[in-house]
């Protein structure tokens, strides 16, 4: 109960600014995204493949919104293992797409689940890191320098079964 109290307190001295805010309200109507990003608004439902021998019907075309239906972690088995592997409670999957010009690649989701690019039997580094449009539901974005080929995305650790994804060229600046 001291222990109580004196977190109550503690939090009542605190300076203005030092707790945590709320997120700014979302207006009715959201800015239109950027033309990389507008198809994320209108997602078709893709299932995510648990092993490698389901990638080919789980197909992401490039410029296309998913909605992935993700399985259960435990029953996921990853093209390469996940640098940061989900734990049993949590979903995960994969997806194939293809690269046709070289260049960078953005991932976009809206959650915070680890992703993987895989190619040749491994994973690739990626470039840039960052957070969606304010008030978009991108809650996270991956870039990655692709060069002509196909690719495996992974997506693990998710805490639900579900996970809208975007892969997309990213325009040269």
């Amino acid at each position: 109960m001291a222990l109580l109290l004196l977190s109550l307190a503690l939090a009542a001295a605190a300076p203005a600014g030092t707790a945590a805010t709320a997120a700014p309200a979302c207006p009715a109507t959201p800015a239109p995204l950027p033309a990389a990003l507008a198809p994320w608004t209108e997602p078709a439902s893709l299932t995510a493949a648990m092993n490698a021998a389901g990638l080919e019907a789980a197909t992401l075309p490039l410029g296309a919104a998913k909605d992935l239906a993700l399985s259960r972690t435990p029953q996921v088995r990853y093209a390469v293992r996940p640098e940061r592997p989900g734990g049993s409670v949590s979903h995960g999957g994969m997806a194939r797409f293809v690269v046709v010009q070289a260049g960078v690649y953005r991932v976009a989701m809206d959650s915070a689940a680890w992703i993987d690019v895989v190619a040749d039997g491994k994973s690739l580094e990626s470039v840039k890191h960052g957070h969606g449009p304010d008030c978009s539901g991108i809650r996270k974005m991956v870039d990655f320098q692709l060069a002509p080929g196909a690719y495996v995305l992974q997506v693990v650790g998710n805490g639900t079964p579900g996970v809208r994804v975007l892969v997309t060229s990213v325009p040269a600046a």
